[in-house]
């Protein structure tokens, strides 16, 4: 077996690249977005179902009620990850989707314009949500829960931009970038949890540290 001849300046290089991923130049430039855009989308939103919902149900149920989509947030959050971008792709066209939704980011961390969820899939799983919280929930307590989510939403997709993309000087966020680094580097099986790290305590995907 021949040697690594991988150098670090090589590996550094690997894993910030952007590879193309559509043949279409309009599809390859959707597929990259800058890390504002979900701020400039979903801030407003937030803004106007919490104004709302908080309006309809009153200060101390617009709390609960927006703590509690906070929290759904967080719980969406893990299963999405370990479930819809984890799956065992087991042929060309999955292994294909695979790499669109989330093997990339696998394959190439550091590629900061693909750090965050780009519109074309955020917009459409957002408006489904809050269509299924308008359906199941009471009214104008389905605006605040939505907002809630929205916001923790919003929260991890900075959180994960941020712990690729900076060096946290908080204990806190050292931590959180540690926990997600072991999740790339060390065990994709573990640590699904971003945001909240808890769920992978609950729910015994918790990264192991190196002895």
């Amino acid at each position: 077996m021949g040697a690594n001849t991988e150098t670090p300046s090589n590996r550094s290089e690997t894993l910030k690249a952007s590879p193309r991923m559509f043949k279409s130049d309009l599809l390859d430039r959707f597929s990259r977005v800058h890390p504002i855009v979900p701020l400039i989308i979903f801030v407003p939103v937030i803004c106007g179902l919490s104004i709302a919902g908080g309006i309809a149900v009153g200060p101390l149920s617009a709390v609960l009620w927006f703590a509690g989509g906070w929290l759904f947030w967080t719980l969406t959050e893990y299963w999405l990850h370990r479930i819809v971008f984890h799956f065992d792709a087991d042929n060309e066209w999955a292994h294909r989707f695979h790499f669109m939704i989330h093997g990339v980011h696998h394959d190439h961390p550091n590629d900061p314009l693909r750090l965050v969820m780009p519109p074309g899939a955020s917009i459409p799983l957002a408006a489904g949500f809050l269509a299924l919280f308008w359906a199941i929930l009471p009214a104008g307590a389905w605006m605040i829960f939505g907002g809630g989510f929205l916001s923790g939403y919003l929260t991890y997709d900075m959180l994960h931009f941020h712990v690729h993309h900076h060096r946290p000087r908080t204990a806190l966020g050292r931590k959180l970038r540690e926990l997600h680094m072991r999740h790339h580097f060390q065990d994709h099986d573990t640590g699904f949890g971003v945001s909240a790290p808890f769920w992978d305590n609950v729910f015994g995907t918790k990264p192991k540290p190196r002895r």
